[in-house]
């Protein structure tokens, strides 16, 4: 490994091209699990763009997508990306695509296939015939489509199939073009892992350089190179982000960082306490933490407030308000740190290209009100959720704190439902303890992706001892994901449901009644507000 490659781990990378496919950002987690960086751009990226990102780039990767093909109105691959020495990776549509502009053909499925599927592989694949077979030389994928190649183009061989397939996978008999019609980078496909990393490392020659280790390095390195002398002011909430935020600007930057944490009121149980003592001076964390209680000031500016959004709003802008007061007090403070993260920027980004429709608004997204002055510093907006959580253990954080369940910027403010009232929020707090305290004793924190309680601002009548109860419902939601963007509600046992149930109905006095919500996302959202 040359000196250069050492210096920027950026420097050896590839680029998924994005057709709207749902597996998008997995395709480019994947890539990074096997050690390579890469980015996403949407198809229809400014041309003269799109090129110049793809001449730094050593592969491209074709995502799938929901149009099909066979229409002319459909997207297409910008033909500057298909050049005869650049790796290429088509998946699903991309592969269709591929196929449609090379020359070859591509038809409606008279059988579709949604779900597993068997691939035999032929001998001589440069992609695959490495893997691990079941025999025959079959292996399991998982499969999403209506359309199907039915012709390979001029110089392609037909490298796996399906019976309902015939051309499940294809390559160029001697430029580095290849097309999956299974996706390589859901769960379901054995060994899809081991797919990208020949791509990546093999085909591209990338030498795994995208590391734990080597990304704290380089953000050390940019926010030292970025901030100077200068002095930083980070929101901490105790969320991971921000957390990894306050890690690695106190590695870069020291006693130049002042981190400001606000009790909203919003928090949940033993928030404000676990934060101090995760970033106290015993911990070996060079940074100034100061805490502010803002409960009653929240409290006051949404009362008789309802509905979400507006909830939202307040509540952003009074952390707006009160975060600028102590911003003030910190003499020659001119950056203002963010835990913007990779998902963060993608979708603001599709939203720019009128690609996405606004279901919440998001707390760290859209840039600062202009009367604050701050410079902005995100050292997290090149990292998926999962980096973060990785390169926090390599900072030496609690994996309490790193691996907590996601929690939404407005708290509890969105999980109280209707107006928010601080006993509302203090029977909440309780009854989300219990929850989280039970899920860990059971062993299913970690088994589940998220989850919490809410707060039912319906009254309902219950029977405690022979004394009637006539007080409000709580709701536990729980739900396993892999990105977020679909979910499915989490199988609990119905014995360690009703354990919670029976907790939370005799430890506080003022719930009637539990309930276990069943939605998955779409159509539901994960939180309920």
């Amino acid at each position: 490994m040359n000196a250069r490659l050492k210096s920027d781990i950026h420097d050896q990378q590839l680029l998924v091209i994005d057709f709207g496919s749902q597996y998008t950002q997995l395709i480019a987690r994947r890539v990074r699990e096997v050690g390579v960086y890469c980015e996403i751009l949407p198809f229809d990226h400014p041309p003269e763009r799109l090129a110049e990102r793809a001449r730094r780039a050593r592969g491209i990767v074709l995502s799938g997508g929901p149009e099909s093909v066979t229409l002319g109105s459909s997207p297409r691959i910008p033909a500057n990306l298909l050049e005869p020495d650049r790796p290429v990776l088509g998946i699903c549509y991309g592969m269709q695509a591929m196929a449609a502009q090379l020359g070859g053909a591509v038809g409606s499925s008279e059988r579709r296939e949604f779900g597993h599927a068997d691939i035999e592989v032929a001998n001589g694949s440069r992609l695959l015939s490495a893997l691990e077979f079941d025999p025959g030389n079959r292996l399991p994928v998982w499969m999403s489509h209506g359309d199907k190649v039915t012709a390979a183009p001029p110089g392609f061989s037909v490298t796996a199939s399906t019976d309902s397939a015939p051309i499940a996978a294809m390559e160029h008999d001697t430029r580095p073009w290849f097309g999956l019609q299974f996706h390589p980078e859901v769960t379901h496909t054995r060994q899809g892992e081991e797919i990208y990393r020949r791509f990546a490392r093999d085909v591209c020659d990338c030498e795994g350089l995208w590391t734990p280790g080597n990304i704290v390095a380089d953000a050390i390195k940019s926010a030292r190179r970025q901030v100077g002398d200068g002095k930083v002011v980070l929101g901490l909430s105790g969320g991971v982000d921000s957390s990894v935020v306050a890690a690695l600007l106190s590695r870069a930057v020291g006693e130049q960082l002042t981190c400001v944490f606000v009790d909203n009121g919003l928090l949940r149980k033993n928030e404000r306490e676990e934060v101090e003592a995760a970033f106290a001076p015993s911990n070996a964390l060079n940074l100034n933490l100061v805490t502010v209680d803002a409960r009653a000031e929240f409290y006051g500016k949404l009362a008789g407030i309802s509905e979400p959004e507006a909830k939202r709003k307040v509540i952003g802008n009074t952390f707006i308000d009160v975060f600028e007061r102590e911003a003030k007090k910190i003499e020659g403070a001119s950056w203002l740190a963010q835990g913007t993260i990779y998902p963060d920027v993608i979708e603001s980004a599709a939203s720019a290209y009128g690609k996405a429709h606004v279901i919440k608004s998001h707390h760290n997204v859209g840039g600062l009100p202009e009367r604050m002055s701050f410079k902005l510093i995100e050292p997290l907006r090149e990292l998926f959720k999962d980096e973060v959580r990785k390169i926090g253990m390599h900072l030496g954080l609690p994996r309490e704190l790193v691996y907590r369940h996601p929690f939404p910027g407005p708290g509890l403010g969105v999980r109280v439902l209707g107006e928010i009232k601080p006993r509302y929020c203090g029977i909440l707090r309780e009854a989300d303890a219990i929850f989280i305290e039970e899920l860990r004793n059971a062993g299913y924190y970690d088994r589940v992706s998220q989850a919490f309680a809410v707060f039912m601002p319906v009254k309902s009548v219950g029977v405690v001892g022979d004394a009637r109860r006539y007080e409000p419902v709580i709701a536990l939601r729980a739900v396993e994901t892999v990105d977020f963007m679909t979910a499915r509600w989490a199988h609990l046992p119905y014995a360690l449901i009703e354990r919670v149930s029976n907790r939370i109905v005799n430890e506080i006095a003022a719930v009637s009644r539990v309930v276990y919500d069943v939605s998955s996302k779409p159509p539901a959202t994960i939180e309920w507000e």
